[in-house]
């Protein structure tokens, strides 16, 4: 039996709060505009971009530049450190399991946090089956694969199940109410609300242990709505702005992002797969790991790694059961 997380919990290493009001350049208005902005943790100060800042609190760019940097001062961010301490910062990292020995394996480990881990492929080839998985085993305990934690869960295509999350919470030996109690689904309703709900994922992280968000599916509003060559610089743009944000949910909150993306067909290939993840390079260059999926002998699934930082290309296969994702 699982054990219930608490109310919330902190990330691996401890997070700095502050007074607003004690930053240079802050009075008391631009410190209710960030605050409603969402910038109540110095961390999140730190890391943001001068332009957003400065958006967010109706104020100039210098000034934003000069209260980022003063937050970046104070949270020790941006100057350089020895190879060995990164290493060992890393070693802190959480990972979730996919209840797949194999599929872990690939992954290093599992899903990591602080990364964004890419599904894609097409229909039927476990994406979501994947999400949902995960988003369930996110809050079991560490030695059990988990993180003690909860999920959030953008639903672009409305293909999020309650019923397929009972089922896997009973394999995972979680109460089934519990188990849906500590996923957060919000739809998304196009590519400007799905980006406004990673800033509703922030703030629900202050008050509950969010270790993990799901984007399901990150490409289809924005493959949608932004139509034809003349369209394509402003939905790369805003694609790219979309997954710094989740980025920095996971650098901020120590938490695992999930993504799954759609294919597109290349009419230009004559052998071998001729599908492609939509989104291009800056899906490419933003996503840590890219996992490949496609179909196998059912109920079996071909997972592989086409993208990594650190781990070398591979292939794992996995099945789909009445449980969930399994060896």
């Amino acid at each position: 039996m699982a054990t219930k997380p608490a109310a919330k919990t902190a990330s691996d290493s401890e997070r700095t709060t502050v007074d607003l009001e004690d930053l240079p350049g802050v009075g008391g208005t631009t410190a209710e505009r960030l605050r409603e902005a969402g910038y109540t943790d110095l961390m999140e100060l730190a890391v943001a971009s001068p332009g957003d800042v400065a958006e967010a609190a109706d104020i100039g760019l210098a000034v934003a530049q000069k209260i980022i940097g003063e937050a970046r001062r104070r949270a020790d961010v941006g100057g350089f450190e020895s190879g060995t301490t990164v290493l060992a910062r890393r070693q802190k990292l959480g990972r979730i399991s996919t209840f797949a020995k194999s599929l872990d394996e690939l992954l290093g480990g599992g899903i990591e946090t602080q990364a964004i881990t890419e599904f894609a492929g097409e229909f039927g080839t476990g994406k979501t089956q994947i999400a949902h998985q995960v988003a369930v085993d996110v809050q079991l305990p560490v030695d059990q694969g988990g993180l003690l934690g909860e999920a959030v869960y953008i639903d672009t295509e409305s293909t999020f199940r309650p019923e397929r999350i009972v089922s896997m919470a009973q394999g995972a030996g979680i109460p089934p109410d519990e188990a849906l109690a500590r996923i957060h689904v919000a739809r998304a309703f196009n590519s400007n609300h799905q980006m406004l709900l990673v800033g509703k994922a922030q703030e629900l992280a202050r008050e509950r242990p969010i270790r993990l968000i799901v984007v399901d599916s990150l490409t289809a509003h924005f493959r949608s709505e932004y139509v034809g060559r003349a369209e394509l610089a402003p939905r790369q743009q805003l694609l790219n702005k979309h997954l710094h944000e989740l980025l920095r949910f996971a650098d901020t909150y120590n938490a695992a992002v999930i993504v799954t993306n759609q294919v597109s067909a290349r009419p230009d290939i004559l052998f071998g797969d001729p599908t492609r993840p939509i989104g291009g390079n800056i899906v490419a260059h933003a996503a840590t790991y890219r996992v490949y999926l496609r179909k196998s002998k059912p109920p079996k699934r071909i997972a592989r790694l086409i993208d990594s930082p650190n781990l070398p290309e591979g292939e794992a296969v996995f099945s789909l059961t009445s449980e969930g994702i399994r060896e």
